[in-house]
């Protein structure tokens, strides 16, 4: 049967998509997971998507299957190996994952066109694929030993010689090999060496003055366990902990290390970013509180990865923080507060009506509106005018630490955010609203496992913390022993 060459052609593009998707999955530091992707399923198979999301074995095997799935059917297309079977198994998996997200529910489905999306092109592309033949090295390798019996028959009749037979085949089926070598030269240059997630869980053999610092990268099979301690801002349900955006967005408070933004902005890229947002979903940590600015790496992350991280606005923006505010709701924000920088800007200058008229303007858009402050005087000016929003932001830790310059006051060495914990504590304890502590581990000075028991036993109700990929697990280890072991507080859960 005559191959086709346009059909040939065909196969490796989509052979190319398959193997990058389950070879991005595969290498990725932080482990992959659909677990956020399953979540979000609400068409009749919902139920057992859920579940299966739910349950950690099934859930890891489920990851395991979509993983190397990929790889291999993206593989036997990309070569030509074994294509109708690799074709029926790409349509089969394509339909799940038409079926846990049709476009017609879920708007923010990648590339959907009401009816259809991508899936169901490329589904209909591998039909073609499997009914139509094409070049490949499974049909060459196939097709050689009758080649050559034949070639041997007219050899002993006299036939006259062959010349050649099957060259044009052979390098019609072998067209793919470049496009493989092709497809690693771009791929692990632009994602790096695969042997990364080894490399960052490597353990030195021994450490001398001369060699790197190391340290144990934990991934998601370090994790003990889940964060299940959650509390409310209204009907707003999150973890007791959860991230805090300004390492991502370039905000580093390094003291006087200048070059220290850039380098977190640097490391941070989109996908760096949706890795650590996956881990931290994965912990069962559901939210992140950053700028505006960030909005559009949370948007990417919902709809290229099916993730449902919450997101919390500061509401700094050029033209003010109810425009800011307006923006954050309309790209999918869940609670909103007065930025503390602008906060304390407002309460030094006396200007409690800037709060009630930015409290109304965000209360308006349908979400938990708060007022964050670094300085507890921002607090106290509201509360005496009678200003009290759905939740607090107020900056909470010791200080203790060495670099801690407290003669200088606020911002002005970038190295203190909290002047006075014990009085905060105090006169927090009489409020009745949710406080979400932040700035608890003064920016990195004071280590988590001081910082988080501190911060609770202090009456906060929830922590926002600022961590890279690497540290989601080790951190959420930390925060359910301290959470889990009874602790001593004043000031009553509000939350």
């Amino acid at each position: 049967m005559k191959r086709n060459v346009g059909m040939t052609i065909l196969r490796m593009l989509i052979g190319w998509h398959f193997l990058y998707e389950g070879v991005f999955k595969l290498m990725q530091p932080g482990g992959w997971s659909a677990a956020g992707y399953l979540r979000m399923s609400k068409w009749f198979a919902a139920p057992l998507f859920h579940h299966i999301a739910e349950t950690p074995g099934l859930l890891r095997a489920v990851d395991l299957m979509n993983m190397w799935g990929l790889t291999l059917i993206g593989l036997a297309l990309l070569v030509g190996l074994m294509v109708r079977p690799a074709s029926f198994f790409g349509i089969v998996l394509l339909a799940f994952y038409y079926v846990a997200q049709p476009p017609f529910l879920v708007s923010s489905a990648d590339g959907h066109f009401l009816w259809i999306d991508r899936n169901v092109v490329e589904a209909a592309a591998l039909l073609a694929v499997m009914l139509v033949p094409s070049y490949g090295l499974g049909w060459y390798l196939a097709a050689l030993p009758r080649r050559l019996f034949k070639r041997k028959l007219k050899a002993e009749n006299g036939g006259g010689g062959v010349s050649s037979p099957g060259r044009r085949d052979l390098l019609m089926s072998l067209s793919s090999l470049p496009v493989i070598g092709a497809f690693g030269y771009a791929f692990f240059r632009k994602h790096g060496p695969v042997w990364e997630r080894e490399n960052l869980k490597a353990k030195a053999d021994a450490t001398t003055s001369a060699t790197v610092k190391a340290f144990d990268f934990s991934d998601i099979k370090d994790l003990t366990k889940r964060v299940d301690a959650f509390g409310k801002i209204g009907d707003l349900k999150l973890s007791r902990m959860f991230l805090g955006g300004n390492l991502m967005g370039g905000w580093a408070h390094a003291r006087d290390l200048l070059y220290a933004d850039k380098l977190v902005k640097a490391y941070h890229t989109d996908e760096r970013v949706f890795r650590t947002f996956r881990m931290a979903e994965e912990c069962g940590v559901n939210a992140i509180l950053t700028n505006p600015a960030l909005m559009r790496v949370i948007n990417d992350y919902w709809k290229k990865e099916g993730g449902k991280i919450l997101f919390i606005s500061d509401c700094g923006h050029k033209e003010g923080l109810i425009r800011g505010a307006q923006l954050s709701v309309e790209n999918g924000a869940s609670a909103v507060y007065t930025h503390g920088g602008v906060s304390d800007g407002w309460a030094k200058a006396g200007e409690y009506k800037k709060f009630e008229e930015t409290l109304a303007a965000m209360r308006k858009l349908g979400v938990p509106a708060g007022i964050g402050a670094h300085r507890l005087e921002t607090v106290k000016l509201c509360v005496e005018h009678g200003i009290f929003p759905d939740f607090w932001m107020k900056t909470l830790h010791r200080t203790n630490y060495w670099s801690a310059r407290t003669e200088d006051g606020y911002y002005s060495k970038d190295n203190v955010w909290c002047l006075n914990a014990e009085e905060v504590a105090d006169y927090m304890e009489k409020l009745e609203q949710p406080w979400i502590a932040f700035k608890t581990l003064a920016a990195g000075a004071i280590h988590p496992k001081e910082a988080f028991p501190y911060a609770f036993k202090a009456g906060a109700d929830f922590i926002c913390v600022g961590m890279y990929d690497f540290q989601v697990v080790e951190n959420v280890n930390l925060f359910n022993t301290v959470i889990d072991a009874k602790i001593e507080r004043k000031r009553p859960w509000r939350a």
